[in-house]
């Protein structure tokens, strides 16, 4: 392990070791900001899931569904410049997804997770999804699974066209391409959703794991209906998450390259920390993202109760996923987003908070990672 800690801050340092030591965990980092200041900022294991080479500091990883929340930044920085309008319509921007009822979609349906659309009728291909054209085309034509706006489902797969396809519309500009030059550049943030070529050689290898024998009880069992809806093809969760199948490389070149807002994100533990704390004041040297209007946008519930795909109780406000028990935060003030298999980032503003977890050994958890737990509670006692 590397890296530094404040005083204070050492409970972070002692569960971040646990985890490697009875967790399983292989290549990880952790890093927290209180108060626009880094406190913790540590790495440790191999940037390969499955290799030897150490974890430098500046290795970076795929965060996978955290990178849903980086990506809401960008409608929320443009309504916030007054770009784009969250309870207008989305076919005022984009005419062409009015089609199949959802003329009375809002933007603000979209990052809430309640437009209706987490699957497809035919999943696309990796090549499709990344195309810049397939996916925005899918989501255009696809008919909503329930009426827009009266319930709520996580869109895995398609947020990542939903969300693409607006900022375009907005601005003639994509998504990835306006977090770069718009929030990452000016914070300094080592994190895309795009991966220019240069920076290829500083991401390490992402794997499938098993937790270890000595984890024990942690190894929890998901409920039987939840197991149901993973394991049926046709069930809206299967659907959601196969939007795209079969499932991409997600070690491969092209597909680190591509902008997928949804899933395909790849940075540092340190830049997830430091973006977290600009969402919701100003960090060391004078940066911040939101105005304090739009840091209780993003934290505010717009969406609660059971979730169509996830089938347990989720909690969303407009494009980061709320404090609840399907996603224990730091706190009930607490917003930011998990990633399938480890990595977990959130802001909490009542603290003064911004966290960051990235790890290259992909467990099976989904919402909540005992990993990525772990250190929350060490966080929380450290307060």
């Amino acid at each position: 392990m590397q890296g530094v800690v404040a005083a204070g801050f050492e409970p972070v340092r002692d569960a971040f070791v646990r985890n490697f030591e009875v967790l399983g965990d292989r290549g990880a980092a952790v890093a927290v900001y209180r108060d626009g200041r880094k406190v913790v900022d540590l790495w440790g294991g191999t940037r390969d899931a499955g290799g030897a080479e150490p974890w430098a500091e500046d290795t970076a990883q795929i965060v996978r569904s955290a990178t849903k929340g980086v990506a809401a930044a960008v409608p929320l920085l443009l309504h916030q410049r007054g770009l784009l309008d969250l309870d207008a319509p989305v076919g005022s921007y984009w005419p062409e997804f009015k089609e199949g009822g959802k003329e009375r979609i809002l933007v603000r349906d979209v990052l809430a997770h309640r437009a209706g659309i987490p699957a497809l009728d035919r999943g696309l291909t990796a090549a499709e999804a990344a195309d810049g054209v397939s996916g925005a085309r899918a989501v255009a034509a696809q008919r909503p699974f329930w009426e827009p706006g009266t319930g709520h489902g996580y869109h895995a797969q398609t947020y990542s066209w939903l969300l693409s396809e607006l900022v375009l519309r907005a601005t003639g500009r994509t998504l990835g391409s306006v977090l770069a030059e718009e929030i990452a550049e000016p914070l300094g943030l080592d994190f895309w959703i795009g991966l220019p070529e240069t920076e290829g050689h500083r991401v390490g290898r992402v794997a499938p794991v098993e937790p270890p024998e000595s984890a024990g009880m942690l190894r929890t069992r998901p409920r039987r209906n939840v197991s149901e809806a993973y394991a049926d093809p046709q069930s809206l969760t299967r659907r959601a998450f196969a939007a795209i199948h079969p499932l991409p490389d997600e070690n491969a070149a092209a597909y680190r390259a591509s902008e997928l807002p949804a899933s395909n994100g790849i940075g540092t533990a340190r830049a997830l920390a430091r973006f977290y704390g600009a969402t919701i004041g100003v960090v060391e040297d004078g940066a911040r993202i939101f105005t304090p209007a739009t840091t209780e946008l993003a934290a505010r519930e717009h969406s609660a109760g059971p979730d169509r795909v996830l089938v347990v109780n989720t909690r969303f406000g407009a494009g980061y996923m709320l404090h609840g028990p399907a996603s224990p935060l730091l706190s009930p003030a607490s917003f930011g987003h998990p990633g399938r298999g480890g990595s977990l980032a959130f802001a909490d503003p009542e603290a003064g908070i911004g966290f960051g977890y990235v790890t290259n050994a992909l467990a099976k958890s989904v919402t909540a990672d005992p990993r990525a737990q772990a250190l929350v509670r060490a966080l929380r006692s450290a307060l």
